[in-house]
């Protein structure tokens, strides 16, 4: 059996759930607001939302939804537009996306915590013609310049509950309390629209749109970019409706109607839109939603609500893994606890387990996949493996820059196949070439990403392709140093990037955070003797920078990107 036939064998269906079908049945006629109606039909006096105390509805949340899409027919939305979101998690803004698609409209979540620049960015590449904006958050798109047909305001407060507007502002954090509110003075100047006034004003009666699954593009989310500004992935309604049934397929043990999950990754980033928001409204699930991620409050929770299902992502299992709250849950009673949105660190996994006696289910996803492509089995986890395709999805393993299959065991560019890839990139044809690519009459996505496949089936992640680092000819993962800091027992966050040099063509580069009783005790010698001893000498840092902190993404993973332009720019 040559390499393409062994990926093309499936060698990890084996280790699928007991009732989980390598090819996971998905309703090819229903678009992605049909399956919030199913579940709202179903599911109709269920909670749907428990947000910071106050409860809503599935029968509530629909009538909100259609309240809110009747509003937008009548501001002239129609098929084929473009809403943007610039919103926090809030009931507004499942309220908000659902109702754009019941139009045949198109979505484009913000991030926010994007510069103006970004914002502008975003709004005028995506064709963005409505946005629906938090109130804290509108000086940022006055700052853009960009003219919208209309921009729509509403404030978090406004779904809490009684007791607990008063301190509304306090659920924000510091980095969002002290920010500005227009006034009603402002917003009737600006031309602002009140989100709560339009749900008031209109009944739930939507005009009927005919959706098209396969060809009508459902969301527009934006990458973060390797270089230069972020570009956007064509993600269709069909994509979505599949993603949600892929995931149900390979989690046969949750039960629609009945799970309680945990809602605080950040809805505008793909992987919180998908694993909570919009498979946990599909299949009937409870979501205690939550604006900020306050540990206390999501502990707390977890234990009134008795969730079921915990979804984090890298920076909360580190910081839980120490934290002397932790047990408080009892985390062996919550049946999937997963992390996704990066890799995590062996330490990270050997403490949570030593700690809790529960196993992380490692996953792996992208924009282009429409959030989820892998994922660690039900009670067959592999340490230091992202784990195996969902159903539905092919996977193998190319060369880097060819596309011949390289043998099992080797390492390559990761490239998937399935009906939760995305159509293209958004107005890059070129792009979109390069990366949707024909192999014997069958398309496949070049993930970018450099990884090694294992007899067994289970994937490893070595490291970005754009973070490969060219030292002397050697080839250098950025992450496999970074894994050898992090074992380091005074160092808290590490980052390694390669900054350019003429004579040996990268020199690699550590940003270093330590811990605080080691700051001023550990020098830069100390670190890289420490490198010197686990690593090949070709792999330890020449340079190292120590930081009280490093930038992040969204979902707070380390940024290497900016640690990269930084270097570059010295």
């Amino acid at each position: 059996m040559n390499a393409k036939e062994f990926y093309m064998s499936k060698p990890w269906v084996k280790h699928y759930p007991e009732g989980t079908s390598e090819i996971a049945d998905i309703p090819e006629g229903l678009s992605a607001p049909d399956m919030f109606e199913d579940a709202a039909a179903k599911y109709s006096k269920k909670s749907a939302l428990i947000f910071y105390g106050r409860e809503i509805s599935y029968a509530q949340l629909k009538e909100l939804i259609d309240r809110f899409a009747t509003a937008l027919a009548d501001l002239g939305v129609k098929k084929g537009d473009t809403i943007a979101l610039y919103l926090l998690n809030c009931p507004q803004y499942i309220i908000a996306y659902f109702a754009t698609l019941k139009l045949g409209a198109k979505v484009t979540p913000i991030s926010p915590v994007y510069t103006s620049h970004e914002i502008k960015h975003q709004l005028e590449d995506s064709d963005a013609s409505i946005m629906v904006c938090q109130d804290i958050l509108y000086d940022n798109v006055e700052r853009t310049g960009v003219s919208l047909k209309h921009v729509i305001v509403t404030s978090v407060l406004a779904y809490l509950p009684k007791l607990k507007k008063v301190l509304g502002k306090s659920l924000l954090g510091k980095d969002y309390a002290n920010l500005h509110v227009p006034t009603p003075e402002e917003m009737a100047k600006a031309g602002l629209i009140d989100f709560e006034a339009l749900i008031k004003k209109y009944p739930p009666n939507p005009p009927q749109v005919k959706i098209d699954p396969k060809s009508d593009i459902a969301a527009l989310p934006y990458t973060g970019g390797t270089t230069g500004l972020p570009k956007a992935a064509v993600l269709t309604h069909y994509n979505i409706v599949a993603v949600v049934h892929q995931i149900k397929s390979l989690w046969p043990f949750l039960e629609d109607g009945k799970e309680v999950s945990i809602a605080f990754l950040p809805f505008f980033h793909i992987y919180g839109q998908v694993v909570n928001m919009l498979t946990g409204l599909s299949r009937g699930f409870t979501l205690v939603l939550f604006t900020t991620p306050d540990i206390e409050e999501i502990l707390d929770a977890m234990e009134k609500y008795k969730a079921s299902t915990f979804n984090g992502v890298p920076t909360m299992f580190e910081f839980l893994k120490e934290y002397e709250k932790t047990y408080r849950v009892n985390w062996k009673k919550v049946k999937l606890i997963s992390c996704g949105a990066d890799t995590l660190h062996d330490s990270t996994v050997e403490a949570w387990e030593s700690r809790t006696g529960t196993k992380i289910h490692e996953g792996f996803g992208m924009t282009e996949t429409t959030g989820v492509s892998h994922s660690n089995p039900y009670q067959k986890t592999k340490k230091g493996s992202f784990g195996v395709p969902i159903p539905n999805v092919k996977a193998a393993i190319i060369e880097y820059e060819g596309s011949e299959f390289i043998p099992i065991g080797e390492v390559g560019e990761m490239i998937l196949s399935g009906p939760n890839i995305m159509q293209a990139y958004w107005k890059r044809e070129e792009e979109s070439k390069k990366s949707l690519i024909n192999i014997d009459g069958e398309i496949w996505l070049r993930t970018g990403d450099i990884v090694s496949m294992d007899e067994e089936g289970y994937f490893h992640f070595f490291d970005r392709k754009r973070d490969l680092i060219k030292f002397k000819g050697y080839s250098v993962f950025a992450r496999h140093v970074e894994e050898v800091l992090y074992s380091h027992p005074q160092i808290k966050a590490a980052g390694v990037v390669g900054v350019p040099d003429p004579k040996v063509g990268n020199i690699i580069k550590a940003y270093v955070v330590l811990e605080s009783e080691a700051r001023g005790k550990v020098s830069e010698e100390d670190v890289i003797k420490f490198c010197s001893e686990n690593l090949a000498h070709y792999k330890v840092p020449k340079i190292i920078e120590f930081r009280g902190e490093l930038p992040k993404t969204d979902v707070g993973k380390v940024s290497r990107r900016e640690l990269r332009e930084e270097g570059e720019a010295c």
